[in-house]
C-alpha cells in the first residue's frame, strides 16, 4: 500500500515549495523557540527580586454578582488579565511598590484604585462597579447582559475567540449545544432528522474540528470518527460554550476549524443560591406528537470555601420525518452536461423516531486557602435513538427520464433498531499560586460508547411491477399501478440482523506552570506545560443474513408481505401504502438457526483496535510593549498509533490478521499580535500551525478482498495515512461601543498539507493488476480562505419604545480549493473541488425586543451549499451537494413574576426540508421534511 501511495503523492507534489516551508518553519521555530527560553530564564533570574501578590474579586455594585470578563490593570507595569468566570484575579510576583489598578467592563464605568503591593504579603482588593448607564445595576441577565459577558471574554482574549453564554442560549429554541452554536460567527451545522448534531467550524468538516468539555477532550461515541455530535449534551448543563479560531501554544493543536471548549456550571459563577426548573412541551406538526422536557439546575456555597452546582435535563421527543432520496443514481449522457439525465432507481422513506435525553452533571469547587483551589467536574449524558424505517425502492434495469415507463424491481424493506449512546467525563484538576509562579494541574477520564442491541437492519421484500417510473427530479414520485400497493405480490428475500458497540475511552494528565515577570520597562509572561494522553479505540459488529428462506423450512405463505404488514402509512410526499411490522419479523428470525446465518465475513472485517499515545510539550510567553502584546511559543507533539484487525481474502478464502504501528513528531510555532489601539478597539493578527489526525474509519486495519471471473477488488482502510498539517494566518479588528455593541471584521487563511480523500489505487504500485483497490489516501494541498463579519447593536439610544431592542448579526463568506487526483487509462489525472462540508457563505440574523416584563426574539440562520462526496473521481456531475438551508425560529417570553417566566418558541417555521443534489440542484440525491416543532415551557429562577 505505501508504494502505491507514495506514488499518487509523489505525481502531483510540489517538492520544492515544500522545501522552502520546512526549511523556513524550522527558521522560524528556532527563534520563536529561543525568545521563549530566554523569557523563561528571565523568569528564574529575577528571584532575588522582593515580590508580592494581589487577588480580588470584580462585582456588579448593586446585585454583587461577580463579572467575568473584566480587564484589570497595573497601570504602571502595564500588566493585564481578565477575570475569571467568578470574576476573581490574581497577580503573583509583583514588585513591591504602589500601583494604580485600572478595571475596565462592557456597560460599566472604567474605575481606578490606588493599592500597595508589599514583599512576601497577598494584598487583597475587592472591586465593586456601577453601571455607564443610568439604570440601577449592570445588566448581567438576560439576553443583553449575556451578550455583555460574551464580549468582555472575546475583547480580553489573546487568540480570536467567540462567547456564547447560558443566557444568549435561553434565548433561541436550541435543546443541544449543537445547534446553540450555530449562531456563532463561522460556525454552522450537520443536521440528522431535523435536529443539529455536528459543528463545522469555518466550513471544516465536524472531523476537523475539536471539542472539549471542562478543559478535557470528549471522546467520539461514533465507530468511526472524531467528530463528537453534541447533540448527545444537553444545553441546560452547560454555562457558557468558547470557540476558539486560533490556537495558543498551550492549546491542544488537533484543530483545523476551531476548538469548542464546553464549560459547565460552577458554585462560584454566583454569589449566592441558584435555582433553575424548567418544564417544557413540544409538538411537531408532521406526527402531532406532544412530548416533554424537564430541566433543573442548583448550585450553592457551602461554608465560603466549598460549592457544589448540579445540573440535570430529561427529553423524550416522538417525532418522524418523510424522505424520498436517490443516492446520486443518475446517469447524464456523455460531453451532454445535465441534458438528458436518467434515473436508475429511487427510494421512499417514512421515519418513525424516538429520542430520548438524559443528562447529569454534579460539580465540586473547593477553596483550602487563598492560594489553591481545587475542582472535580462530571458529565453523564446518553442518548437513546429508536428509529423504525420503511423504504420502498425501485430500480430499474436501465435508467429512464421521468415520466417513462418500464418494469421496475421495487423492495418494500424495514429497518428497526435501537442505538444507545452515553459519554462520560471526570475532570479532577486545580490550581496553586506561589509567590512567583501559578500551577495548574489536571487529570482526567473520559469515555463514550455506541451500543446497537440485535435489531432488524434490513427485512426485504421483492416484487417486479410493471408500468413503474417516476415524476418530478427534485422529489421524484413513483408512477406505478395499483399491483405495487398490493402486499400479496411482495416476497420475502433476505433479513439482514446486526448488532455492533464501540467505544472510545481517553484518559489524560497536564500540569502548566505560568510565571508573571517583567523585562526591563515591559510586563510579560512565560508559561510552559506539558500534556500525556492515551486513548483506545474499538469496534465490534456482528451479522446475520437470512436468505434461501425456502431452504431453511419456511413455506411460501409465510414468504408474502401481507403476513408482514401494519398500518397505512402517513406519508406526506404521496402514496406509500403499508409498512412492515417488526414483531412477526422477529418471530421468524427467532424460529431459524443464528449460528447458520452467521456472516463471518462482515461480522469480521469491521472490528478493530486502536490505540492512539499522545506526548505533548510547549513553551511559550507574552510581552506587552505599549499597547502590543506579542504571545509567541512552540508546541511539540508526538504521537503513536497501533492498530489491529482482521482482512479476508475471498480468493483465497482465508482471514489475515492484521498489526500496525506508526508514529509522527509535530513541531507547531506560533505567533499572535493583539494591539489594543483603546480599550474599546482591538486588532489582532495570528499565524499559527495545526494538525488533524486522520479519523479512526480512515486508519482502520481492515480489508477485503472479493475476486470475480479473475478481476480482483479491494476495499480497506490505511493506517499508514499522515495527519494533516495546516498553515493558519487570521487578521481581525473589533470595535466594541456602548453598553452593548460590537462591529468586527476577520480574514484568515489556511494552506492544508495531506488532506485526504477516498481514490482508487487499482493500476498503481502494489495494485497494478487490481480491478479497482478503493481506500483513503494523502492528496495535495488545499486551500482555504474567508471573511468573518459580526455586528451587535443595543439600541438604547432610540426613544422608547425602541430602546429595547437587540441585534446579533454575522455573516463569514468561505472559498476553498482542493486537488484530487487518479489513474485512468493509465495516465494520472487531477481536478479542483471545493473543501468537502465548506460552505461559501453562511449568516446569522437575531432581532430582539427584551425589556423588564417580556422579550421576543426572531432569529434566522443561513448556510449555502456545500460539498458532501465526490463519489465518482473523473466525472464532477455525480458530485452530491448539501442545498442552502435557510432555517427561522422564534422565541417568546412573559416574566409572570420576578421569578417565573412563561416562554413559547417555534422552530423550522417555513418547513425548511433537507435536500441534497447531484451535481446540479435539479437532480435530487436526498429530500426530507421535517415539519414545524412549537415548543411551551414554564421557567422558575431565583437569579
Amino acid at each position: 500500500m505505501q508504494s502505491a501511495t507514495s506514488s499518487l503523492k509523489a505525481a502531483a507534489s510540489a517538492p520544492h515549495k515544500e522545501r522552502l516551508i520546512a526549511k523556513a518553519s524550522k527558521s522560524i521555530s528556532a527563534r520563536l523557540s529561543a525568545i521563549s527560553l530566554a523569557m523563561m530564564l528571565a523568569g528564574f533570574s529575577t528571584n532575588a527580586l522582593a515580590v508580592g501578590k494581589l487577588e480580588g474579586q470584580i462585582r456588579d455594585n448593586s446585585s454583587q454578582q461577580p463579572l467575568a470578563g473584566a480587564t484589570v490593570t497595573l497601570k504602571e507595569l502595564n500588566l493585564s488579565q481578565q477575570a475569571g468566570r467568578d470574576g476573581r484575579f490574581f497577580f503573583v510576583g509583583v514588585k513591591d511598590g504602589d500601583y494604580t489598578l485600572v478595571v475596565n467592563y462592557l456597560g460599566a464605568m472604567t474605575t481606578e484604585h490606588k493599592i500597595s503591593i508589599r514583599d512576601k504579603q497577598t494584598t487583597l482588593q475587592d472591586i465593586s462597579l456601577n453601571s455607564q448607564d443610568d439604570v440601577e445595576h449592570i445588566r448581567v441577565v438576560g439576553q443583553q447582559g449575556a451578550l455583555s459577558k460574551s464580549m468582555n471574554r472575546q475583547r480580553g482574549a489573546d487568540n480570536v475567540l467567540s462567547v456564547v453564554s447560558a443566557d444568549v442560549l435561553g434565548n433561541f429554541p436550541d435543546s443541544n449545544i449543537s445547534e446553540s452554536l450555530q449562531r456563532v460567527p463561522g460556525l454552522s451545522i450537520e443536521r440528522d432528522q431535523g435536529e443539529g448534531r455536528f459543528v463545522r467550524v469555518r466550513g471544516m468538516a465536524p472531523d476537523y474540528n475539536s471539542v472539549s468539555m471542562n478543559g478535557t477532550r470528549l471522546p467520539s461515541p461514533e465507530s468511526d470518527r472524531r467528530a463528537v455530535a453534541l447533540d448527545v449534551v444537553p444545553s441546560d448543563l452547560l454555562q457558557s460554550v468558547e470557540v476558539s479560531k486560533t490556537l495558543t501554544p498551550d492549546m491542544d493543536a488537533d484543530a483545523l476549524g476551531g476548538a469548542i471548549e464546553v464549560k459547565s456550571l460552577s458554585a462560584f459563577d454566583r454569589d449566592d443560591t441558584y435555582l433553575n426548573l424548567n418544564t417544557e412541551a413540544s409538538q411537531d406538526t408532521l406526527t402531532d406528537n406532544i412530548n416533554p422536557k424537564l430541566a433543573a439546575s442548583y448550585s450553592d456555597i457551602i461554608a465560603e470555601n466549598l460549592g457544589i452546582a448540579i445540573a440535570t435535563s430529561w427529553y423524550n421527543r416522538d417525532f418522524g420525518s418523510d424522505n424520498v432520496e436517490t443516492g446520486g443514481d443518475w446517469a447524464f449522457a456523455e460531453d451532454s452536461g445535465f441534458d438528458d439525465a436518467a434515473l436508475a432507481s429511487v427510494d421512499a422513506r417514512d421515519y418513525e423516531i424516538n429520542r430520548e435525553r438524559l443528562g447529569v452533571g454534579v460539580n465540586f469547587d473547593y477553596r483550602p486557602s487563598d492560594d489553591t483551589d481545587l475542582y472535580l467536574r462530571t458529565l453523564y449524558s446518553e442518548f437513546d435513538d429508536t428509529e423504525t424505517r420503511n423504504s420502498a425502492k425501485t430500480k430499474w434495469k436501465s435508467a429512464q427520464q421521468a415520466d417513462a415507463l418500464s418494469q421496475g424491481k421495487t423492495t418494500r424493506s424495514l429497518k428497526s433498531r435501537t442505538e444507545n449512546q452515553n459519554i462520560t467525563s471526570f475532570v479532577l484538576g486545580g490550581q496553586t499560586r506561589f509567590d512567583r509562579w501559578t500551577f495548574d494541574y489536571q487529570a482526567s477520564h473520559s469515555s463514550a460508547s455506541a451500543e446497537k442491541p440485535r435489531d432488524i437492519a434490513g427485512a426485504d421484500f421483492v416484487a417486479k411491477i410493471d408500468n413503474t417510473g417516476f415524476s418530478n427530479t427534485q422529489t421524484p414520485q413513483i408512477i406505478a399501478p395499483e399491483d405495487y400497493y398490493q402486499n400479496a405480490n411482495f416476497e420475502l428475500d433476505e433479513i439482514e440482523i446486526a448488532a455492533s458497540k464501540a467505544e472510545d475511552t481517553i484518559n489524560a494528565v497536564n500540569v502548566d506552570l505560568t510565571r508573571q515577570l517583567t523585562l526591563g520597562d515591559y510586563s510579560a509572561e512565560v508559561k510552559t506545560g506539558v500534556k500525556v494522553s492515551r486513548r483506545d479505540k474499538s469496534n465490534r459488529e456482528d451479522i446475520w443474513i437470512y436468505s434461501d428462506l425456502g431452504d431453511q423450512g419456511v413455506s411460501d405463505d409465510a414468504l408474502l408481505l401481507s403476513q408482514y404488514a401494519g398500518n397505512e402509512l402517513d406519508y406526506s410526499l404521496g402514496r406509500f401504502g403499508t409498512g412492515i411490522d417488526s414483531t412477526p419479523v422477529w418471530e421468524l428470525v427467532n424460529s431459524l438457526d443464528a449460528d447458520d446465518n452467521r456472516d463471518e465475513v462482515e461480522s469480521t472485517i469491521n472490528d478493530f483496535d486502536i490505540t492512539e499515545d499522545i506526548n505533548a510539550a510547549y513553551l511559550m510567553g507574552h510581552m506587552d510593549i505599549g499597547k502590543l502584546r506579542i504571545l509567541t511559543g512552540l508546541r511539540v507533539e508526538q504521537n503513536q498509533w497501533d492498530s489491529t484487525g482482521s482482512g479476508y481474502d475471498g480468493a483465497k478464502d482465508e482471514f489475515i490478521d492484521i498489526n500496525h504501528s506508526s508514529d509522527e513528531d509535530h513541531w507547531l510555532p506560533a505567533l499572535h499580535l493583539t494591539y489594543r489601539y483603546t480599550d474599546n478597539t482591538v486588532l489582532r493578527a495570528a499565524w499559527t500551525n495545526t494538525l488533524v489526525r486522520p479519523t479512526f474509519g480512515q486508519l482502520a486495519p481492515g480489508y477485503l478482498l472479493e475476486e470475480d471471473d479473475g478481476d480482483i477488488d479491494l476495499t480497506f482502510g490505511n493506517p499508514q495515512l499522515k495527519s494533516l498539517e495546516s498553515m493558519n494566518v487570521d487578521l481581525s479588528l473589533e470595535h466594541y461601543f456602548g453598553n452593548i455593541g460590537l462591529i468586527s471584521a476577520g480574514l484568515f487563511y489556511k494552506d492544508i498539507e495531506n488532506f485526504i480523500y477516498q481514490a482508487d489505487l487499482a493500476g498503481l504500485g502494489d495494485y497494478v493488476d487490481a480491478h479497482s483497490a478503493v481506500t483513503f489516501v494523502n492528496g495535495d494541498s488545499a486551500d482555504i480562505y474567508g471573511l468573518e463579519l459580526s455586528y451587535v447593536q443595543e439600541f438604547h439610544f432610540l426613544p422608547e419604545p425602541f430602546n429595547a431592542l437587540v441585534l446579533n448579526s454575522n455573516l463569514t463568506y468561505t472559498d476553498s480549493s482542493a486537488n484530487i487526483s487518479w489513474i485512468e487509462d493509465g495516465q494520472l489525472l487531477s481536478r479542483d473541488i471545493p473543501m468537502p462540508s465548506q460552505s461559501d457563505l453562511t449568516a446569522n440574523l437575531s432581532l430582539g425586543y427584551e425589556n423588564s416584563y417580556a422579550s421576543v426574539w426572531l432569529s434566522a440562520a443561513y448556510k449555502s451549499e456545500y460539498l458532501q462526496e465526490v463519489t465518482e473521481l473523473s466525472d464532477e456531475r455525480l458530485d452530491l451537494y448539501q442545498d442552502n438551508h435557510l432555517q427561522w425560529d422564534f422565541v417568546a417570553k412573559a416574566h409572570l413574576t420576578s421569578n417565573v417566566t412563561l416562554y413559547f418558541k417555534g422552530v423550522n417555521l417555513t418547513d425548511e426540508p433537507y435536500y441534497s443534489y447531484t451535481g446540479n440542484s435539479a437532480y435530487n440525491a436526498q429530500y426530507e421534511a421535517y415539519g414545524r416543532t412549537f415548543q411551551l415551557g414554564l421557567q422558575y429562577t431565583n437569579y
